[in-house]
């Protein structure tokens, strides 16, 4: 039952993961631009056609769309839920224009655009914080306890009582440190510190591998060193570490996140590999059969990643927006229009072109191709 959640329970629990999600980083950007004194005329969840809608007493209509995949804060003086400016902002009365987006200098500008990935990162840390206050932060020293017979542990020489100080020179603090770094390059020899009896010693290790199969038979090679430890402890963090903690685990996530697709860029590993909204919502399905902690973990991974995304230097995300502020930061005038609207094109064409990718991969996940070659065939 755990490797195949039923269809109604995988889009309630995509839904609940890209909901709130959605919210709090269209919130950042709405609540940013309210200090800065911009009118926000439509705030978003979702695209397409409007299911539920309400205009609260400063204006701004409230809506509710029938496709959750993103969303958008309309600000006054915006042409479209893109955020380009609308040319007739600068015909607009005194008072409109001091409200209106495009008038505003550029730094609030900028804010109002980081906002929205920034409070995707602070939603991340304090969830992340939150669960370790709620279950404990695992404490596990990285010393080794067991080595598996045959393993990559065991042909490069470690045993019982080496502690693992550093891989590819990242510091390793706790045993469950090893994974995210090791499980994502098999096969490869990786630089190690290990400390045995006192002495610092530099080795060079090759990981192993193991193969898994999700529930539609893909293949996945992954790495292994061979460790085990039985001595995890979860600690108890007072309320001010919730932030702390909470950070050091987004900061894992992040690295763990850009080690992958680091791989899928330089070729390393294969851009099929690339998911897009129907994995995401097919992993939610099977978090949400792992419990609340499980699921809370994924939602925190996922808001990782939706800020990351936004922060791009591609026009039509915040990064491309922030990446023009820039530059008009820098040449004292904004970017031509012309400039701007050949970029959001491109960009568009870009983001349209890779959810094209990710759905063909999503889709290949699933075992449709095979099922139509074998209807064909």
């Amino acid at each position: 039952m755990l490797e195949n959640p039923g269809f109604l329970l995988t889009v309630l629990a995509f839904v609940a993961v890209i909901g709130p999600l959605v919210f709090v980083h269209e919130f950042g950007h709405y609540i940013v631009g309210r200090w800065c004194g911009v009118k926000a005329e439509a705030f978003s969840i979702g695209f397409g056609p409007e299911l539920l809608a309400w205009v609260d007493k400063r204006g701004t209509r409230w809506r509710l769309a029938a496709l959750p995949l993103g969303g958008y804060v309309r600000f006054k003086g915006d042409m479209n839920a893109a955020s380009q400016a609308d040319p007739a902002w600068l015909q607009m009365s005194a008072q409109d224009r001091a409200e209106s987006f495009p008038a505003k200098p550029v730094w609030q500008r900028a804010a109002i655009v980081a906002a929205g990935p920034a409070v995707n990162f602070l939603f991340a840390i304090l969830l992340l914080g939150g669960l370790a206050y709620w279950k404990g932060d695992p404490v596990s020293p990285p010393v080794v306890q067991q080595v598996a017979p045959a393993s990559a542990a065991e042909k490069a020489g470690l045993r019982p009582g080496d502690r693992i100080v550093s891989i590819m020179g990242r510091q390793i603090d706790s045993i469950t440190d090893i994974a995210p770094i090791v499980s994502l390059r098999p096969g490869e020899v990786l630089p190690y510190v290990i400390e045995r009896d006192g002495q610092r010693t530099a080795m060079t290790i090759a990981a192993g591998e193991r193969i898994e199969k999700d529930r539609f038979g893909n293949i996945f090679r992954l790495g292994q060193l061979g460790v085990m430890s039985d001595k995890v402890e979860f600690r108890d963090i007072a309320l001010w570490e919730i932030p702390v903690v909470g950070t050091l685990r987004t900061g894992q996530m992040f690295v763990s996140a850009m080690d992958g697709l680091g791989q899928i860029i330089t070729g390393r590993r294969s851009v099929k590999e690339l998911g897009g909204p129907l994995k995401i919502a097919d992993v939610s399905g099977q978090a949400a059969m792992m419990g609340l902690f499980g699921f809370l973990t994924f939602m925190a991974l996922i808001s990782i990643n939706l800020g990351f995304i936004n922060l791009l230097p591609i026009p039509m995300l915040d990064g491309g927006h922030l990446l023009f502020y820039g530059i008009e930061a820098l040449q004292r005038r904004p970017v031509s229009p012309q400039v701007q609207e050949w970029a959001y094109r491109s960009g568009l064409a870009l983001l349209m072109t890779v959810m094209v990718l990710v759905t063909f991969n999503d889709l290949s996940s699933f075992g449709l191709w095979k099922s139509l070659s074998g209807l064909i065939g």
